[in-house]
């Protein structure tokens, strides 16, 4: 069914038109999906200028999963002790002295566990100071970053601070030294 509508011309004179309703609502819904794109767009225009943060929550998580494998020790750390001491055991002879005994096939793997120990806590490390300082030399007027990243990245630092502290402390003996064969 169809609507009239009067258009008025510029003598003053009016005439009447027909206007089908069903061709009103297609041009509504072509203007609301041109707006849309327009929009959407707009959104995604340029990636840089509206950054997600996904790349520092990344880093912030990997971070704190670095800070905890240096303290609970890792499978790289596990393969190089045991490698250590398997070389210990191949270059002690049999009566070597119980001393470089537990030197070479004991002391030297608990030195390597401390040392791979001691590399994951620095990555972790760095690698939360790196997002923690990230945002100041972001470009100026870039959305501050998220509170979760910021609590993360604090994690991992934390974390890679205890272990590189543990792991000089026991790589030079002073915590779980090396018993003494005297």
């Amino acid at each position: 069914m169809a609507e009239k509508t009067e258009d008025e011309t510029v003598t003053g004179t009016t005439t009447a038109t027909a206007v089908d309703p069903d061709a009103q609502t297609a041009e509504r819904s072509e203007d609301a999906a041109a707006g849309s794109e327009d929009i959407a767009a707009e959104a995604h225009a340029d990636p840089a200028e509206t950054p997600s943060g996904t790349g520092q929550g990344a880093a912030a998580v990997v971070s704190a999963a670095l800070g905890l494998v240096s303290l609970t020790g890792g499978w790289p750390g596990t393969v190089a002790a045991a490698r250590e001491t398997l070389v210990g055991q191949l270059r002690t002879a049999a009566d070597a002295s119980v001393a470089t005994q537990i030197k070479e096939v004991y002391g030297d793997a608990w030195d390597t566990t401390a040392l791979c120990g001691g590399l994951f806590a620095l990555v972790a490390l760095i690698t939360g100071v790196v997002v923690l300082v990230r945002p100041a030399f972001g470009a100026p007027g870039r959305i501050a970053q998220a509170p979760w990243i910021k609590s993360v990245a604090w994690a991992g630092v934390t974390l890679g601070a205890i272990g590189l502290m543990l792991a000089v402390l026991t790589y030079t003996g002073v915590l779980l030294g090396l018993p003494s064969a005297s």
